[in-house]
């Protein structure tokens, strides 16, 4: 199909493929009609900087207390290694707020706190709540992702109508979301066990790797992170089909996929310089501090620009779909007049 695409490249009859600009500011002008849209990721990044903790520093201690007890680790060797691992995962549950599973993949509620973790507040320490067992936190952090999951449907619906229709139809939204979050979570799922398959191979492959030395073991993670990439850039659009048409899961899958390979120069592009976006103000959202009350335009503008870039992916999908079909229209056209 790429091959015959290209053969007919210099067609003055083709139709005018997707623009990024285009995308970019339709995107943010839907926004800016729709400004309340920007509510969901506000109020996510309010609850996690403002509201409670779940911390995991308890189980953590007692996950290591245990290792301490095992007679086979009473080396001191071990007990080295198991000191400084016991410093490093204590350091990082001082900062994880279970909380931030909230902010769930491949579809959710953007947020800039998720990825902070604050400690602090403008308003001092919030209430911090220790879960000291395995099976409790595996229990919390698979509601808090449903719950997550199910925010993000809502979401992705609503963003899309104002970015396709003009205006976003609440009651319709409402009724086609138990629907709708179904469908996410079967990607979800879909997503989590491709993430599994991926990364066990990869882990190994990284670990024989830096056996070789510091130097490989760079050159190898820098490897391995473009071909994880490479892998699961067909897969940026496996959801916006449920949105937009109302497919099931799997069809959506296959036509994001698909329109991501014969289109792969611009939606590589469009993806990043979306990320770009994203990311290079997010720099500037964070600057304030977890202490500030400036960080509140933070969270505003990053809840705003994230928002319209959404807006703008269904933009772009919706264009890059309609040019697609209308080349293998041309393309179907061609073969019968040569026939």
């Amino acid at each position: 199909m790429k091959i015959a695409l290209n053969n007919i490249a210099n067609s003055d009859e083709l139709p005018v493929p997707p623009s990024l600009i285009r995308s970019l500011k339709a995107g943010f002008d839907a926004i800016s009609n729709h400004i309340g849209l920007i509510l969901f990721p506000v109020l996510l990044d309010l609850f996690l900087w403002f509201g409670p903790r779940l911390h995991l520093e308890t189980l953590i201690r007692s996950t290591f207390v245990q290792a301490f007890s095992l007679p086979e680790l009473q080396t001191a060797d071990m007990a080295d290694m198991l000191q400084a691992g016991r410093d490093l995962w204590l350091q990082v549950a001082g900062r994880f707020n279970l909380f931030t599973t909230l902010r769930s993949y491949p579809i959710g509620v953007f947020s800039l706190m998720a990825g902070i973790s604050p400690v602090d507040s403008p308003m001092g320490k919030p209430m911090v709540w220790d879960l000291a067992s395995a099976g409790i936190v595996l229990i919390v952090a698979i509601l808090l992702s449903l719950v997550g999951l199910a925010a993000g449907a809502f979401y992705f619906s609503s963003v899309s109508q104002a970015a396709l229709n003009g205006k976003v139809n609440w009651p319709d939204t409402l009724r086609r979301w138990p629907w709708t979050f179904g469908q996410v979570l079967l990607l979800a799922i879909l997503w989590l066990a491709l993430a599994l398959a991926i990364s066990i191979p990869f882990s190994c492959m990284f670990s024989l790797m830096m056996l070789g030395g510091v130097g490989l073991g760079r050159l190898s993670l820098l490897l391995l992170g473009g071909l994880l990439v490479w892998m699961l850039l067909p897969l940026v659009f496996s959801g916006h089909g449920i949105f937009i048409v109302g497919q099931k899961m799997w069809p959506s899958l296959r036509s994001g996929v698909r329109l991501t390979r014969l289109t792969l120069p611009s939606t590589g592009l469009f993806m990043l310089v979306a990320l770009l976006i994203s990311q290079g103000l997010d720099t500037l959202w964070r600057a304030p501090g977890e202490t500030s009350w400036l960080t509140v335009v933070g969270v505003a503008g990053h809840a705003f620009v994230t928002t319209a870039l959404l807006a703008a992916s269904f933009v772009y999908y919706q264009d890059a779909n309609r040019w697609v079909q209308q080349m293998f229209e041309h393309m179907n056209a061609a073969q019968q007049e040569r026939i």
